[in-house]
């Protein structure tokens, strides 16, 4: 039997008891985590430490207590190793804007080691990549907030490095600039092969574009677990009809039609990102295979045009929303068992009820 090791059963990142304090808060807080090879978001609100963990990362700050390792070398002794086979996307821009973008990445690429004629070409190739190869020689303060993203991205690839930290990249970018930007996170992996960890504070980005996603709050780790974990299917049909001039509203036509066929019915209301259009989409418990017979029997008999038929799954949002629900109520529970206690302790025969 071979003993090979596959890339699969790489860490490219590892932390142990990871933290860093400053005078008033601590960024980190124990954090323990093993990164695989692949796309993986890293997610958290505004000052969950991510920034943080990214410069410890990269060996330009030192932890305060624990271990980290990237590719296999410490942060704390081989951060320029680290360094010149790690790409990093920074959050703020932080372009010359004087400057055209074949300047700016040969200049990267120069620092990253590269010799003149190699910079440049990998220069050429890589704003081709992102797709900037047209507009490489324009001074960069001309450029659009989606293009400097594109700069920033091309500089962390020039070098071709092994891994890329890419910290918050679609900031900015409207929801067509921000699709783009994912697509090319995602080719950054298929098609180079180079593993990524990108952070992001929108949910819904993660989703589509990681394999894995590591959520960190307040510093410590939440959850971390593949993509497929968090979206797993349900055993629930989302359905979506168009009106009709005989049903004007044609979701509660199906609706009233699909509980008299005896099947469970509920409204998905809005998505869990907010979005419009999901108050149309009705969830059908599946009980069989004859559910999607049923359903599509009904959709036919009056009329309706079908716009789809899935198999839900669950969104990472929602995942955390019932979390932070299911801690709600666990918290209220415990709120009124302290109250009765409280009560009983002073002789007050009376109970509380839940809400």
């Amino acid at each position: 039997m071979s003993h090979t090791t596959t890339v699969e059963h790489v860490t490219v990142i590892a932390t142990e008891s990871l933290s860093k304090r400053f005078p008033r808060v601590t960024a980190l807080d124990r954090l323990t985590v093993d990164i695989a090879p692949g796309v993986t978001g890293l997610v958290g609100a505004n000052g969950a430490g991510k920034s943080t963990l990214i410069k410890i990362l990269l060996g330009l700050s030192p932890a305060s207590e624990g271990r980290a390792s990237v590719l296999g070398l410490d942060v704390a002794k081989d951060g320029s190793a680290i360094r010149e086979s790690v790409g990093y996307m920074p959050e703020h821009d932080c372009l010359p804007p004087d400057v055209s973008a074949t300047e700016f990445v040969v200049h990267m690429a120069r620092m990253s080691g590269l010799p003149p004629s190699a910079a440049r070409e990998r220069t050429a190739d890589t704003l081709r990549h992102v797709g900037l190869y047209e507009e490489r020689y324009r001074p960069m303060g001309g450029y659009s907030t989606g293009m400097k993203q594109r700069v920033k991205l091309a500089q962390a690839l020039v070098h071709d490095p092994r891994l890329v930290l890419l910290d918050e990249p679609t900031n900015g970018l409207d929801p067509v600039g921000r699709d783009d930007m994912l697509g090319l996170i995602r080719r950054v992996h298929t098609d180079f092969g180079i593993s990524v960890l990108v952070t992001s504070h929108l949910l819904g980005e993660l989703e589509r574009t990681c394999d894995h996603v590591v959520v960190i709050d307040g510093g410590k780790l939440l959850r971390s677990s593949s993509t497929s974990d968090f979206t797993q299917a349900t055993a629930s049909l989302a359905v979506e009809v168009t009106d009709t001039a005989d049903h004007p509203d044609g979701t509660t036509a199906l609706r009233t039609a699909l509980d008299r066929a005896g099947l469970t019915v509920q409204p998905a209301g809005r998505g869990a990102d907010g979005s419009p259009g999901s108050d149309h989409v009705l969830l059908v418990d599946v009980a069989g295979e004859e559910t999607y017979d049923t359903v599509r029997d009904t959709i036919a008999g009056l009329g309706l045009g079908l716009v789809r038929m899935e198999q839900r799954r669950h969104r990472i949002a929602e995942i955390f929303r019932s979390d932070d629900e299911d801690a709600n109520a666990a918290n209220a529970a415990e709120a009124v068992d302290a109250a009765n206690a409280a009560a009983s302790a002073h002789g007050n025969g009376g109970a509380v009820d839940a809400a």
